[in-house]
């Protein structure tokens, strides 16, 4: 696999993401259950693919400093507190008449409801550790490394990490954002990752706010009982 993904740049950022999100598609495909098993193999995958990319990805390296503890707390706090009936996609279009009603409510992602609590607890735990450990790097990688740089020039890799762009900046924190239910959230979000690179030139303050962000927000629905995040 690593041959493979060392043909180019390109692949080694994007392959690993699209292998990702097509897990993370197939998960609850094959009856409510899978969705957590799918869960728990997407994150050994994810692990697997990580390894696979450090030796090719140089920017991949976690760092930590005042900014990036304060971005990820202060995006939990924006993540948790944009609540509006308008703020999540289900609701959006709906408002914008672009889709209907959901006849039935979405499932939230809660292993206590089908599963032992020895089992549920292992699923949750999968799930905090999956993405606070291993969704930050592979989002941070193909967002901040290579989208963003590559709406600026298709030869991203001569873009610094570090050049501000407002087109590739907002453009990325509308993808970003919008790859999330909770749209409004995440484009703040993408932007406050895209700030920390900027700031920092290099991509390990915001891989680390984006942890800090997940894990708190992990603790918060476990806390709250508060399914709907996940």
């Amino acid at each position: 696999m690593r041959q493979l993904l060392s043909r180019s740049p390109l692949t080694a950022r994007v392959a690993p993401f699209v292998i990702f999100l097509l897990l993370t598609a197939a998960q609850g495909n094959f009856g409510p259950a899978s969705a957590y098993w799918f869960y728990f193999a997407k994150t050994l995958v994810g692990l697997w693919l990580l390894i696979e990319i450090r030796p090719l990805v140089a920017e991949m390296r976690w760092a930590f400093s005042w900014e990036a503890v304060l971005v990820g707390v202060g995006v939990f706090a924006v993540w948790v507190g944009l609540n509006g009936d308008w703020t999540t996609q289900t609701s959006l279009w709906v408002k914008l008449g672009i889709s209907s009603p959901p006849k039935t409510p979405a499932v939230a992602w809660n292993p206590n409801d089908h599963f032992s609590p020895a089992l549920a607890w292992f699923f949750v735990v999968v799930r905090i550790l999956g993405s606070t450990l291993i969704v930050p790097p592979l989002e941070e990688v193909f967002y901040r490394s290579f989208l963003y740089r590559y709406i600026a020039k298709p030869d991203f890799m001569s873009v610094p990490l570090n050049k501000f762009l407002p087109v590739p900046f907002l453009a990325t924190a509308a993808v970003f954002g919008f790859s999330h239910n909770e749209w409004l959230a995440g484009i703040l979000c993408g932007a406050a990752y895209q700030w920390l690179v900027l700031r920092k030139n290099r991509l390990g303050d915001a891989m680390t706010a984006h942890a800090i962000t997940n894990f708190l927000l992990g603790v918060w629905v476990v806390w709250k009982g508060a399914w709907n995040f996940w």
